[in-house]
């Protein structure tokens, strides 16, 4: 995402007067969309639409992850408005001075640190920079586990434990940090550490991570011999492989990690492609336990597993023939997108936010339309599968039966 700091630092002016004319919710006209359509586009106008800067939610990582995917469709675009929408919202957190009132105190909070960084690019405000120094300072003093992995954070609920979803809350952001601000040698060598550490505990002989490990086996679901969590849940394996991918994309390509990273990322992908649902594309809600009748398809993880593998394929990590699997996660990402009577974006079977659990808790969670997780995810797809030329894929459309 690192744009030139030059033309950055010119924009800024223009960007602030910008930020005055961000539209409140308006009434959206009835359906009158024909293919083709710009579903990356449909979908940020209906979520501006619906939310202002101010209303969209506070300072967490689903609203940070879908800002995000936001601001990757202006790039694209042009479209000032997305960009001073985020950094509206950047702005309720961040004083003049850099101040903000976050203890980061665990790994989810860090995530939004990539915005900071987004507006320092943008703008060149010294403010957004302080206000991102926090969060690297603050690992100089964050617990670790005995082989030196973040914890989850920093409560007794967390202690000691390594969750495949805090590798995309804090590694991202701290090998943009290297990049962005400075300090890169300790940024990059601990974005890739911190990969590999946790691959070492949570990746398994069929290429997929479990959703957690917890080194003391004090929590009920750790396995008392090997301290992991018992399923692969889908969408923690999905933040696993949006965080190798974006890492990777920012360090050096002489990193003495990288081929390490790229190993993970390339058993990672082959346990994906193994266990994609034959019928519709997309990915279980429990990856490996698709022929259960009460498991279903998440749309979130489907699409960031489609992110990784469209990913992988584009770098040269794996093969070409993996692209077949990334176009079939496409398409099936693309049955759970409709337009609603309100000429809206809704994206439907998301799951709500999950902590680490059974089987019977996975299958049970709640399947959310429009949640954040699944809208954040779905830009980043389109963003980056949408880029690639392909044959005219057919208008979104709820199947009518599962």
């Amino acid at each position: 995402m690192t744009r030139r700091m030059g033309a950055a630092l010119a924009a800024g002016a223009l960007l602030a007067a910008l930020v005055a004319a961000v539209p409140a919710p308006v009434a959206a006209a009835g359906p009158r969309r024909t293919a083709p359509v710009d579903w990356s586009v449909e979908m940020v106008r209906s979520t501006m639409e619906r939310f202002t800067p101010k209303t969209i939610g506070g300072w967490s990582y689903p609203v940070a992850l879908y800002l995000l995917g936001q601001y990757e469709v202006y790039q694209r675009t042009g479209d000032r408005t997305y960009l001073a929408f985020v950094k509206s919202w950047v702005d309720r957190f961040v004083d003049s001075k850099g101040v903000i009132k976050q203890s980061f105190n665990n790994l989810d909070s860090m995530l939004a640190g990539r915005l900071l960084l987004v507006m320092y690019r943008e703008t060149g405000q010294a403010k957004y920079r302080t206000a991102a120094t926090k969060i690297r300072h603050r690992l100089d003093t964050y617990p670790r586990t005995s082989d030196g992995g973040f914890w989850h954070a920093t409560s007794d609920s967390r202690a000691w434990q390594l969750w495949s979803d805090g590798t995309f809350m804090l590694l991202p952001f701290l090998a943009e940090y290297g990049r962005t601000v400075g300090d890169s040698t300790y940024a990059w060598d601990e974005a890739t550490k911190q990969l590999v550490i946790y691959a070492g505990h949570l990746q398994q002989p069929n290429g997929l991570l479990k959703h957690a490990y917890d080194e003391k086996r004090a929590q009920s679901w750790a396995d008392p011999a090997t301290g992991l969590a018992p399923e692969f849940w889908c969408r923690a394996i999905g933040w696993f492989g949006l965080a190798a991918e974006q890492v990777l994309d920012a360090i050096p390509a002489d990193h003495p990690r990288r081929a390490a990273v790229v190993g993970i990322l390339q058993n990672l992908v082959r346990g994906e492609a193994a266990d994609q649902d034959p019928k519709t594309g997309r990915w279980f809600q429990v990856v490996d336990k698709g022929g259960r009748a009460d498991n279903w398809t998440e749309t979130s993880c489907s699409s960031m597993f489609t992110y990784t593998i469209e990913v992988a394929v584009a770098r040269g990590y794996v093969a070409a023939g993996y692209r077949t699997s990334a176009d079939r996660g496409y398409r099936g990402v693309l049955d759970e997108l409709s337009l609603g009577a309100d000429g809206r974006t809704d994206l439907a079977n998301i799951s709500v936010g999950t902590n680490v659990g059974s089987y019977g808790y996975y299958v049970g969670r709640t399947r959310a339309t429009n949640d954040f997780h699944g809208l954040g995810a779905f830009l980043l797809m389109n963003e980056e599968h949408g880029s690639v030329p392909r044959k005219q894929l057919p208008v979104p459309g709820r199947e009518t039966a599962r």
